[in-house]
């Protein structure tokens, strides 16, 4: 395994629905270079899974606490695992 490479998985909880959250961690993924998926959860939260190198990830990360101009990101819990490669690209999930 590349040691650069790493696994974020991250959920997102605040006012994060109906916002536009998707579509902003989609494009900022993609413009990243990052591969996996943002979905939002029945809980009213927004759940990321996204590989890549670790200063990507990191900027995606910090992109997400602050999230678009109408939400408001009260917390953001993220686990950090190892690249699973399982993904081709990055998508939004319904």
């Amino acid at each position: 395994m590349d040691s650069d490479l790493a696994r974020y998985e991250l959920h997102v909880h605040g006012l994060v629905q109906g916002v536009g959250f998707r579509y902003f961690v989609y494009r900022e993924a993609v413009d990243l270079g990052l591969k996996g998926f943002v979905k939002n959860l029945y809980s009213g939260e927004v759940f990321i899974i996204a590989e890549g190198k670790i200063y990507q990830l990191e900027e995606l990360f910090n992109k997400v606490r602050i999230g678009p101009a109408h939400a408001h990101v009260r917390n953001v819990n993220l686990q950090v695992s190892s690249h699973k490669n399982e993904f081709k690209r990055f998508e939004i999930r319904y």
